[in-house]
């Protein structure tokens, strides 16, 4: 799947992140979501699983875009 096919729930692009690399919430044209934070080793999740970190205020970003 490439970034084009994503909707973007957050992050303007603009100020300190730039353009790409914020913590941002997207969502597939399936419906399910994408998360892009930072790596945590918090614990060790299932192969084919990863841990992001993103800050509460980009979660409260994603659901105003969505309207919940």
């Amino acid at each position: 799947m490439a970034r084009e096919e994503l909707t973007r729930l957050t992050g303007s692009g603009n100020g300190e992140c730039g353009k790409d690399d914020c913590p941002n919430v997207y969502r597939t044209a399936t419906g399910s979501f994408l998360v892009q934070g930072e790596a945590s080793d918090t614990f060790k999740p299932p192969a084919g699983e990863a841990l992001v970190e993103i800050p509460e205020n980009v979660l409260r970003e994603a659901f105003h875009a969505l309207g919940w």
